[in-house]
C-alpha cells in the first residue's frame, strides 16, 4: 500500500532535485540545502507533506458506511467543506484523527502514512455488505502545505477565489485547495493535487514562499491546537482529553460508532479534568507520546505530550495533554527533576461541556 509509484517517485525526484534532503531511509524530509533556514524561524512557506497518506472510500454507502464508523457527521459533508474526525476503538480512545473531505464520488481520509495501511485495513473490515470500496490515493497526489502572510497571493495563478474561512474547500482542474486551521494569525491552505502539477507550480510558489522541511508544517498545527494521533499516541486518549471536540472533530448529535458511548459519557457527565494545552519544553528531544510530570505529585505522570517539534536550540513546541489541576504547578518532561514546560494560550478557549 506505500510503494512508491512512477508519479509519487517522479515528485520524490524533482523534490531532491531542487536541493531536498531526506533521512537514510528516504521517508521523512529534513529540509531543502545545507543552508535553509530553520523551519521554526519561518513566517511564510511551502511544505511537501510527504509523510501524509489518503484513504479514498467510494461507493454507494460510503457515506453511511463512514458516518457509522467516524466521530463526526460524514453523511452531511458536502463538497463545499472538509473537516476533522477521529476513529475510535471500542474503549473510546483514538486509533486516528483524519482530515475529511469529498468530491462527488470518493470520500477522502487523510492521517500520517505510516499508520495507513493499519487503518486501512481495519476499516475495510468492518465494511461487511456495505457498497463501499477503500482505496490508497496517496500514491497518485502531491500535498503542499502553504502558511503565512504570502500564502494567499501565491496561490492566485490557480484559485483566484480562495476558501474564506478554515475548513472551507475549493476544486478545481488545478486540484483540492483546503483552508486548515489558522496559526499565528495567518491562513493556512492545503494544496491536493497530481504530481506533475506540483512540479509545474513549485518555482512559481518558490517566489512568494521559501521551501522547507514538513517539520515547519507540523510546528504551524502545534501552533494552531488541533492534534494528530500517530504511533506513538494509539489508543491513549478520549476525543475531549486532546480537545478534538474543540477543534469541531467530534459531532454528538450523530448516531453510533466505535466507542460513542464512552465519548459521549465524557461529555456530559461531570466536568473534565484533562485537557490538552499547549507548551514550550526546555528540551529540544521531546516526542510524542513522552510522559509529564508535575513537581506536586513526582512518583506519577501527570500527562502526556500529543505532538511536539523542535523549535529551536535547546527547545520544544509542544501540545500536551494532562491534568487541569496540574497546570496550576510545575510541570516537567520525562521525571519531575526533567525539562520544565511553560504555558501558552490556545488559539481557542477550553470550554467545559454543555
Amino acid at each position: 500500500m506505500t510503494e512508491l509509484t512512477a508519479s509519487t517517485s517522479v515528485w520524490l525526484d524533482f523534490l531532491k532535485q531542487n536541493g531536498a534532503r531526506f533521512d537514510a531511509d528516504g521517508a521523512e524530509l529534513l529540509g531543502f540545502g545545507p543552508t535553509a533556514p530553520a523551519p521554526e524561524t519561518l513566517e511564510s512557506f511551502m511544505a511537501p507533506l510527504t509523510g501524509l497518506g489518503l484513504i479514498g472510500v467510494a461507493g454507494d454507502d460510503a457515506a453511511s458506511f463512514l458516518h457509522s464508523q467516524l466521530t463526526n457527521d460524514v453523511e452531511r459533508l458536502d463538497t463545499s467543506a472538509a473537516r476533522l474526525a477521529g476513529y475510535c476503538s471500542p474503549k473510546g480512545r483514538l486509533l486516528a484523527s483524519f482530515l475529511v473531505w469529498r468530491n462527488a464520488e470518493t470520500i477522502f481520509l487523510q492521517l500520517p502514512r505510516a499508520l495507513q495501511p493499519a487503518i486501512q485495513k481495519r476499516l475495510q473490515m468492518f465494511v461487511l455488505r456495505a457498497k463501499a470500496k477503500l482505496s490508497d490515493q496517496g500514491a497518485a497526489t502531491a500535498v503542499i502545505g502553504l502558511a503565512g502572510p504570502a500564502a494567499r497571493n501565491s496561490l492566485a495563478e490557480w484559485y483566484p477565489v480562495l476558501p474564506a474561512e478554515p475548513y472551507a474547500k475549493i476544486d478545481n482542474a488545478n486540484g483540492t485547495l483546503i483552508r486548515v486551521a489558522d496559526a499565528s494569525g495567518s491562513a493556512r491552505y492545503q494544496w491536493i493535487t497530481t504530481p506533475e502539477l506540483a512540479i509545474a507550480a513549485w518555482p512559481k510558489l518558490a517566489q512568494h514562499l521559501t521551501p522547507t522541511s514538513p517539520q515547519a508544517w507540523r510546528l504551524s498545527e502545534i501552533r494552531s491546537g488541533v492534534p494528530g494521533i500517530t504511533a506513538a499516541t494509539q489508543e491513549q486518549f478520549v476525543p475531549q482529553m486532546v480537545n478534538f471536540e474543540l477543534v469541531g472533530g467530534v459531532n454528538f448529535k450523530k448516531g453510533c460508532y466505535p466507542g460513542q458511548e464512552i465519548v459521549a459519557r465524557s461529555q456530559y457527565l461531570g466536568k473534565l479534568k484533562r485537557r490538552t494545552m499547549l507548551a514550550t519544553i526546555d528540551s529540544d528531544a521531546a516526542l510524542a507520546g513522552n510522559e509529564v510530570f508535575s513537581s506536586a505529585d513526582p512518583q506519577q505522570p501527570c500527562g502526556m505530550v500529543v505532538n511536539a517539534e523542535r523549535a529551536g536550540e535547546g527547545r520544544s513546541l509542544a501540545l500536551v495533554e494532562m491534568k487541569l489541576a496540574a497546570a496550576d504547578g510545575e510541570v516537567h518532561l520525562g521525571s519531575a527533576t526533567g525539562p520544565a514546560l511553560h504555558f501558552h494560550d490556545l488559539p481557542y478557549e477550553l470550554a467545559d461541556p454543555q
